[in-house]
């Protein structure tokens, strides 16, 4: 028998199904990019959600006839949300995490709320990117798709709609739409009640683990799995990576590498505090009972793969591929520093500030320059914020130096090197390249009985590959960088506020 763990990530579904021992038996994945409709819009068709889930959920069925799926878990990256009507179907297209139209309200909420209060119930910032604020953009710009919308559902609630289970959320996923109360583990009425919104338009909280039901034998047949298959609800990508990784107990942290890049560290109680809420932390339920997490992030990945792809269009080639150009640029880019500062913030800016009105930049370009220095740059930049991040961390969580790290980024040795030297961590870079999927296998396994409990689990299942030192060397040579790299994001704050007005005026 096999555990079929499913990933909806930002840009791509991946599936793994695992042997009980951790074998990895088969993978697949499909690829989906948002739709663009508006300037800071982001949207796409809830079907590609449903397609995509199916399509790898036959191809994984079908490779592993021989070891077949008993239980299935799903974890998604959060924000994202479904508006349904009383028939169960999509009323408008799914509003992604990416999204910022939702600018004027976080504005409305942030002078109507006390920002600390909201912290205090659910452990993050005020930001447009959250599914409260944009469904009260719904009611006051699409006052007739509100009306019509019964429920807004995160992308497993919504896939557990289309399976025909239990419409349910975790309390990871549910973590996410700021109106959730990490303490009592339940909607907030006063939030949603601050905001005329009910939370019958919300999906029911659950514990992570909770398993919804068995996929109908219908269903089951059209998605190639056999009779009595277990769907367990799994949880937001970044605490379902950081199981997956081992890290469930205090003092631990982890760092997946991908779109956006995030650091969590694992704790018995919410980071709630004032330190915390000062460089606008993330603290909130973890997919273990009884833990948290607590995050900074940033978006990083995204400009690697906009510079790569930008390169290899301009080859005109199929015959190059997207790996290829990676592994040209790493072995090309130059010894020392690139000489440039670049900014990742393609999707704006998360800790300390959560600007959404930050863009990527590049500063110090010059004539002698070419694609491997600014690949170099934008390493460099990664670097830089996860040191920032890390920082941040230290001061919340406390002194640590051990990091587990997973994810897209990990193939690159240079931006590992980096890493550890701007941060001084140890990364120790985890075997198996997916700690979400993994993370999900391990609840998947513990909601069928195949575990014993998440503890046997990571014994079992986790393991490191190797580790990356921090070179002091290097770290001498980024001191004075990173001060630069900070002065040049302080020194474009007038510019973004400017940004940030426009965009608010005209994305109503």
């Amino acid at each position: 028998m096999s555990l079929l763990s499913i990933d909806m990530g930002s840009s791509s579904c991946k599936a793994v199904a695992f042997a009980i021992d951790g074998r990895m038996l088969a993978q697949a994945s499909r690829s989906y990019s948002p739709d663009i409709p508006r300037p800071s819009w982001a949207e796409m068709s809830p079907e590609v959600f449903w397609e995509s889930f199916s399509g790898v959920t036959r191809e994984i069925a079908e490779h592993v006839s021989h070891d077949p799926v008993e239980a299935l878990g799903i974890s998604s990256h959060g924000e994202t949300f479904v508006a349904v009507n009383g028939h169960n179907e999509a009323v408008c297209p799914a509003i992604l995490n990416m999204d910022n139209r939702a600018m004027a309200q976080a504005d409305w909420f942030k002078s109507n709320f006390d920002p600390m209060r909201i912290f205090e119930v659910t452990g993050l910032a005020i930001h447009p990117m959250y599914p409260i604020l944009k469904i009260l953009w719904l009611r006051e710009n699409r006052p007739e798709i509100f009306r019509k919308a019964r429920k807004f559902l995160a992308v497993p609630s919504y896939l557990l709609l289309r399976l025909r289970l239990e419409v349910c959320i975790d309390y990871t996923q549910a973590s996410r739409f700021l109106a959730f109360d990490v303490l009592r583990k339940s909607w907030s009425e006063e939030i949603l009640g601050g905001c005329g919104l009910s939370s019958d338009r919300l999906a029911e909280p659950v514990p992570t683990g909770t398993v919804a039901g068995k996929v109908p034998s219908p269903l089951a047949r059209e998605l190639g799995l056999g009779e009595g298959v277990a769907v367990v609800i799994g949880g937001h990508d970044q605490p379902c990576a950081a199981l997956g990784m081992g890290v469930v107990d205090a003092g631990r942290v982890s760092a997946s590498l991908g779109t956006y890049e995030c650091l969590l560290a694992s704790s018995d109680a919410p980071s709630i505090n004032e330190s915390a809420y000062a460089a606008n932390l993330n603290t909130y339920c973890h997919v273990v009972p009884d833990r948290y997490v607590t995050l900074a992030y940033f978006p990083s990945g995204i400009m690697l793969d906009w510079f790569v792809k930008l390169l290899r269009e301009s080859r005109c080639t199929d015959e190059v591929s997207i790996a290829d150009v990676y592994q040209m640029l790493e072995t090309q880019s130059p010894a020392g520093a690139s000489g440039l500062l670049i900014t990742p913030h393609l999707l704006g800016s998360c800790n300390p500030d959560f600007d959404p009105a930050a863009t990527g930049v590049v500063a110090g370009l010059r004539p002698a320059m070419g694609a491997a220095h600014i690949y170099k740059g934008i390493l460099e930049g990664i670097a830089c914020e996860f040191a920032n991040m890390a920082e941040l961390l230290r001061r919340v969580a406390g002194p640590f130096r051990e990091v587990y790290v997973t994810g897209g980024g990990c193939r690159s040795k240079l931006g590992l090197e980096l890493r550890a030297a701007m941060s001084g961590s140890r990364l120790h870079r985890m075997r198996g390249d997916d700690a979400v999927c993994l993370g999900t296998a391990m609840l998947a396994g513990v909601g069928a009985g195949k575990y014993n409990d998440v503890t046997s689990a990571i014994e079992q299942l986790v393991s490191v590959a190797d580790i990356i030192e921090p070179d002091l060397g290097r770290a001498a040579e980024y001191r004075q960088y990173m001060k630069r790299y900070r002065l040049l994001y302080s020194s474009l704050a007038s510019v973004r506020a400017s940004s940030w007005k426009c965009a608010s005026q005209g994305d109503q």
